[in-house]
């Protein structure tokens, strides 16, 4: 598309959204007794803020416009955070993760893959550099420790470069030999073809008729064959596969694009500070001097200066603190309550306020529901109107040529100097502010060596971040000494040890499912139906990669700390792991019981790793600190060994962990579990705010239309799809299995030698049928008790929200 196009869609999107805002605020703000309509109007909201969502991103991927991608950039970020409001109003009204959205759907004329969650790509492609020399810096440090084998080059020894070069030799002449003989051949077949000149011509006609003919059927047959494959939806249309040149030249612009897109930025700063940097100082000083005059006037002495971890001179200028709001109403309210006309007034009102719930026993029971408090719908109305006064009336039709906008470079710069001034400025002010006291008021101002002493103290925990994480007096010393210490020594360390791991790249896409359209009906004869792979992608994208990849998303959007992913062994809980940090860059932090084992013994030695993993993900966010095998830490039973005895160590210091965590640090906790029966449920699920079951693959996903799992895994293994490998029949057979058994299957059957004897020895179904009958499924028991996992509901998880 040309960039017009993407232009047009952020202007659809923009439409779009002054319509979602304006509904919102006619809808949402009236409470509702009717859960059903709420729900409806929920769901409408959500599927209408993804296709916002959707043409935003593609916007801000293809524009070249610095200024005008960073304006999409805010309202792409306010997007994504409603989203996720939107999505903890209607977990909270249905009390499930999974939502029935078909008749919605229908509704708005919508498939199914709407409601899909793009991944932004500016996660990856604005940190590309780093993250590509972080994993450099990363393979280094794992090859130094022997971690990771070379493969070492050694050079030839004499009899093996005598045996090279005769192999070479004999392989000249054999092609010398082949020449030979075939000029010998081409020869021969020229005499014959002299000898033969005399036929008759209807002989040659002939000949030259069967030829033609031979030629001709062949082609039909080949073109038959292609078109039965079509039909059976084993080989690509004409047009989809002309589709791979058309890819490649669009990766060939993608990447002029991104060259563009990469130009440097312009800066106004300098110029800023020369020109209207003495005006705006001389402003201040007389602002800060007035406050001063005023505070002496009204109470008798000069003001204390504002330390600058308060914001400095910025205090001065805020109009009021909530105390003091709360203190004026209070004193509003005692001088209303003194007067009677103002006594029958709140009367009045509190006879017009609607009657409240009615007490059941103990409970207070109220059936309304009312969307919750926002903190991305300011942020879009403010985007919205700025849209308007900026961009809506802008020339669009030169956006590649455009460099930048001066007046919005210096608005944005403007405040960047002003807090750089206004910083020099507080310095000045507080020596005037103390000369002022020593000579007038006669006081000094000095601080004691206790107040110090407690600064320092909370700028050592400060700098851990980890203050909610009780140190013992023998590791306490340890702990602190790791202030002094840099990132990159402890990020050596960490990966050394095994705990900082290497990421495999697997995108989101990947994780192949297909929607079950029969889910309505099952929910109609009263069956909850278990959620479909696409249900997990959206979830792990809603919960983990989005506030991951973007820190305005983090910040403002329902925080989730930590994740849980339960299903049978082989469904793709790691895999999804793997995505998550693939998707958003994140550093990968490994606590698995067996990982840890060995590495920092004691207690002691657990808090001190707890504190370095939590310095090294904070300050190299994004961070995903993930556990295998979690039902381990939280297991059954009495200890019976040092390394459970660790893993429950583990357990009791998590819930310390989760809280350190605040809503700036984008790190989450993820853990992995087959096995969730065997830990107890109740500190299970205090730690982890979100249990999501990954099920196993149905029908449509192993043998679907569109690249089902089977023709996936063979194709990519280097097999071949004939008529004699029935992938109806594999899918039917695999029922019950996962997704690891079905790729060992393949791995195990496509080996080398086999490979090498497909071209005459075609594959067979039974092949796949004989080496998957070796792995066990997952019987309708395990899956029942995976589904009463499922239901529970952490009620008791770490609240950070």
């Amino acid at each position: 598309f040309s960039t017009s196009t993407y232009l047009k869609m952020w202007a659809e999107a923009q439409r779009d959204l002054d319509i979602m805002l304006q509904r919102e605020r006619e809808e949402f703000l009236q409470p509702q007794e009717d859960h059903g309509k709420a729900m409806e109007m929920l769901a409408t909201s959500y599927i209408k803020y993804l296709e916002m969502f959707r043409k935003l991103e593609r916007a801000h991927d293809h524009l070249i416009q610095q200024q005008k991608r960073a304006a999409v950039r805010k309202v792409l970020d306010g997007v994504m955070g409603r989203i996720l409001e939107i999505k903890k109003e209607m977990v909270g009204l249905e009390n499930s993760e999974c939502h029935n959205m078909d008749d919605i759907l229908m509704e708005l004329k919508r498939v199914p893959e709407d409601i899909e969650i793009p991944i932004p790509k500016y996660f990856i492609k604005e940190n590309l550099r780093m993250l590509q020399q972080r994993e450099k810096h990363l393979d280094e440090i794992l090859l130094n420790a022997g971690l990771v084998k070379q493969e070492a080059v050694t050079g030839m020894t004499r009899e093996e470069g005598i045996k090279v070069i005769q192999v070479a030799e004999r392989a000249r002449q054999g092609r010398s030999r082949a020449a030979f003989m075939k000029r010998i051949y081409l020869e021969d077949k020229r005499q014959n073809r002299e000898e033969q000149m005399g036929k008759s011509p209807d002989e040659a006609a002939t000949c030259i008729q069967k030829v033609w003919r031979g030629y001709i059927q062949r082609k039909r047959t080949e073109k038959l064959r292609e078109e039965e494959m079509i039909f059976l939806g084993m080989s690509l249309p004409p047009h989809l596969e002309a589709m791979s040149s058309l890819q490649t030249c669009a990766g060939i612009a993608n990447v002029l694009q991104d060259e563009v897109q990469e130009r440097e930025d312009f800066s106004f700063r300098q110029e800023l500070r020369e020109i209207e940097g003495p005006h705006i100082k001389e402003t201040l000083q007389d602002q800060i001097s007035q406050c001063f005059i005023e505070c002496r006037h009204i109470t008798g002495r000069f003001p204390d200066y504002p330390p600058e971890k308060t914001g400095g001179s910025k205090a001065i200028f805020i109009e009021k603190t909530p105390e003091e709001v709360v203190k004026e109403l209070a004193a509003k309210r005692e001088a209303e309550s003194k007067d009677p006309e103002k006594e029958k007034e709140r009367e009045e009102r509190e006879k017009a306020k609607p009657k409240k719930p009615q007490k059941v026993g103990k409970q207070v029971v109220d059936e309304r529901w009312k969307m919750g408090p926002s903190n991305f719908l300011s942020i879009l109305e403010e985007e919205s109107s700025q849209y308007k006064v900026v961009w809506q009336n802008r020339d669009h039709r030169l956006d590649f040529l455009q460099d930048h906008d001066p007046e919005l470079i210096k608005r944005e710069e403007r405040k960047e100097v002003e807090e750089e001034i206004r910083v020099q400025v507080d310095e000045v002010m507080q020596e005037k502010l103390l000369k002022l006291k020593l000579a007038v008021d006669g006081e000094g101002g000095s601080q004691s060596k206790s107040a110090k002493g407690e600064k320092v103290r909370a700028a050592s925990w400060e700098i851990l971040g980890s203050a909610s994480i009780p140190c013992p007096n023998t590791v306490q010393t340890s702990v602190l000494s790791l202030a002094c210490r840099t990132i990159d020594s402890l990020y050596q360390e960490l990966a050394e040890e095994g705990l900082l791991i290497k990421v495999q790249n697997v995108n989101l896409s990947e994780y192949i499912g297909y929607y079950d359209c029969q889910r309505h009906i099952r929910r109609e004869r009263g069956t909850q139906p278990l959620p479909s792979i696409p249900d997990i992608r959206q979830l792990v994208a809603l919960y983990g990669i989005l506030p991951l990849g973007s820190q305005i998303v983090h910040e403002n959007a329902p925080l989730v700390k930590s994740m849980l992913l339960v299903g049978p062994a082989g469904v793709g809980k790691k895999m999804l792991v793997r995505a998550i940090c693939t998707e958003t860059g994140a550093n990968l932090f490994n606590l698995t019981p067996s990982n840890l084992a060995g590495k920092y013994p004691g207690r002691d030695g657990l808090i001190m790793m707890l504190h370095m993993i939590l310095k090294v993900g904070k300050a190299l966010q994004p961070s995903v600190v993930w556990i295998g095998d979690t039902e381990r830490i939280f297991a059954k039973g009495a200890l019976k060994g040092e390394e459970e005895v660790r893993a429950r160590r583990l357990g009791k210091i998590l819930p310390q962990f989760l809280r350190t965590l605040k809503a700036k640090d984008r790190v989450l906790l993820v853990g992995t579990t087959s096995r969730p029966f065997h830990a107890n449920i109740g500190p299970f699920c205090r730690v982890y705010q979100k249990i999501l079951l990954v099920p196993k693959p149905d029908y449509l996903t192993r043998c679907g239309k569109y690249f089902p799992l089977w023709k996936r895994y063979i194709l990519r293994a280097g097999g071949a799809l004939t008529k004699l490998l029935n992938l109806n029949c594999l899918a039917q057979v695999s029922d019950g299995f996962t997704q690891g058994p079905m790729l060992d299957t393949v791995h195990t059957v496509l080996s080398e030698l086999r490979l090498l004897q497909m071209p005459r020895k075609p594959l067979r179904t039974v092949e796949f049928v004989t080496s998957l009958a070796r792995h066990d499924p997952v019987y309708k028991e395990e899956e029942d008790t995976f589904q009463v996992i499922s239901r529970i509901k952490p009620a008791g998880a770490v609240n950070s929200t």
